[in-house]
């Protein structure tokens, strides 16, 4: 066939498409007794012969989040089974016994699987978020050291009191300087370039001092920026097969992805093979020290080649862990601040507490852990923001083996299962009538006995729960108390929801453009 006829196939295939979807909805809506029409009320994805539910998933590809929400909150067991041509059969589930079972109960029959593994391979390597079974067990072993309360407190310390200091409250004060309602700051950007600076400064050993790197960290970040865009949108393809077909002939967006992987992968080989060789040399001397007097380098790098990892392996970490830790905390508190615009009560409330859990240092006299744990309300606060704008929407994995689901539902081998941390926070069924409303006292009331991870799967939960759920919390409650309590945020469009871009973290499209004015500090009770 010449390329000519080719040209021809692609609209016949879609006038054929087309044609059987036409047919199936009459006949549908006529069975029914309709006038003809597919619209309407739906408790599970349209499917029809060959297709499958392709053409609905291709209707609502831009309000994925929506339509699955709407399909899941219809289904009797807040689940459903989406079956398109051109992908593997999904399970998507927002009920708490099924994301129970697949995290925790028969976990070993759910790793990420080849298909996930693959999406973000070029970008994560073989690094703890892209790996499963012995080798994910191993690192995952490893990289619990990053999250002790003394690295937290010393480490993560430093860094954060570093950033904050060095850019985050300047860039604010200086808006509040030229005039408290002119000059216009996105807080969703001086955000993720914090914490993409703090997690560069924990795992790379530069807490204390500048990231010795060989470009610019605003270089490196924005490369991440454009790898994680691509990447997910490999993930949200409707056929998987377009963007393999991009990579092997190198064109389009995968060409720039294969760009900016390697500007990251330069960066971070060069670092790694630097400190790498230098620390091994050190190894003995070291070890001295340690068995001397209980101290060690705690750095991710550090650690790995003191355990003997290859500079390669080393590598996929740490971009690993900079993914986990860039994007997340920023995106939290973005929608938390944008909360805060809009609940001022609840921003009170938050304030009386801080001004006192937090210390007389307005959140940059160290990293209070103490204060931080006792800081319930804030806490509540970035539970609930957490609960309606989770930086992670949706997570998959894949069966291992033939599994049912504790409703019912069958999994084949090779199904894909994808729990919906973003819709399962929009569930009457589990949060009750005012499951869309903003109401961080739902958090206090539980607090005794807790919330199960599987009814809240923010952070996963069983086996592969997030170890740096702890981190986050502390990281996030720094940043809330230490702004909060110096500036007031109004943001430019005061109007109508900002609407959030669900990619491998999620984000506010457009930014949260702000005007900042400074706070005058009040006095507080904390409760212990």
């Amino acid at each position: 066939m010449d390329l000519e006829s080719c040209s021809y196939v692609l609209p016949l295939l879609t006038c054929c498409l087309f044609l059987l979807y036409s047919i199936t909805c009459h006949a549908v809506a006529a069975a029914a007794g309709g006038g003809g029409s597919c619209a309407g009320y739906q408790a599970a994805p349209r499917s029809y012969p060959v297709v499958g539910c392709l053409l609905d998933f291709y209707r609502n590809r831009r309000r994925l989040l929506a339509w699955y929400t709407g399909l899941l909150a219809a289904s009797p067991s807040q689940t459903i089974v989406v079956d398109r041509l051109g992908a593997r059969r999904t399970v998507v589930t927002a009920n708490p016994a099924n994301v129970e079972h697949v995290l925790r109960a028969n976990f070993g029959n759910y790793p990420k699987g080849k298909a996930f593994t693959d999406v973000l391979g070029d970008l994560l390597g073989g690094g703890i978020f892209n790996a499963d079974g012995e080798r994910w067990f191993a690192q995952r072993k490893l990289v619990s050291h990053e999250f002790s309360a003394r690295v937290m407190r010393e480490a993560v310390g430093v860094a954060l009191e570093r950033e904050a200091r060095a850019r985050l409250l300047p860039a604010l004060d200086a808006a509040a300087e030229g005039g408290g309602g002119v000059v216009v700051v996105d807080v969703q950007e001086l955000l993720r370039q914090f914490a993409f600076n703090v997690i560069c400064r924990v795992a790379l050993g530069g807490g204390g001092g500048e990231v010795a790197l060989a470009l610019p960290l605003s270089r490196l970040s924005a490369a991440f920026d454009a790898a994680a865009a691509i990447s997910a949108r490999r993930g949200a393809a409707p056929v998987a097969a377009a963007w393999r077909v991009k990579r092997a002939l190198g064109v389009g967006s995968e060409r720039r992805l294969r760009e900016e992987v390697k500007v990251i992968r330069d960066a971070i080989m060069e670092f790694v093979r630097d400190s790498s060789s230098r620390l091994r040399r050190e190894h003995l001397l070291a070890a001295a020290r340690t068995r001397g007097n209980g101290r060690g380098r705690d750095d991710l790098v550090s650690r790995m080649a003191a355990a003997g990892y290859p500079d390669e392996a080393i590598c996929d970490m740490v971009v690993s862990f900079i993914m986990a830790g860039r994007d997340t905390t920023s995106s939290a508190l973005t929608w938390f601040f944008w909360l805060m615009t809009r609940h001022r009560d609840v921003e009170r409330e938050v304030l009386d507490e801080v001004d006192t859990c937090m210390g007389d240092g307005g959140g940059l006299a160290g990293v209070d852990l103490e204060g931080s744990r006792r800081a319930q309300v804030l806490h509540a606060a970035l539970c609930e923001t957490m609960r309606l704008y989770p930086p992670v929407a949706w997570d998959s994995k894949h069966a291992a083996e033939d599994d049912v689901l504790p409703d019912g539902t069958r999994v084949g081998r090779g199904d894909r299962v994808t729990y919906f941390p973003y819709g399962m926070g929009r569930m009457e069924a589990i949060w009750g009538a005012d499951a869309g409303e903003f109401r961080p006292g739902r958090w206090l009331a539980a607090a005794g006995g807790g919330v199960s991870p599987f009814k809240y799967p923010v952070f996963q939960g069983g086996p592969r729960t997030c170890l740096g759920k702890d981190m986050a919390f502390v990281q996030m409650k720094f940043v809330a108390s230490a702004v909060l309590r110096r500036f007031e945020l109004r943001p430019v469009a005061p109007e109508g929801s900002p609407e959030f871009v669900p990619l491998l973290t999620a984000h506010m499209a457009g930014g949260l453009k702000v005007t900042v004015r400074r706070r005058q500090r009040q006095n507080g009770t904390c409760e212990t």
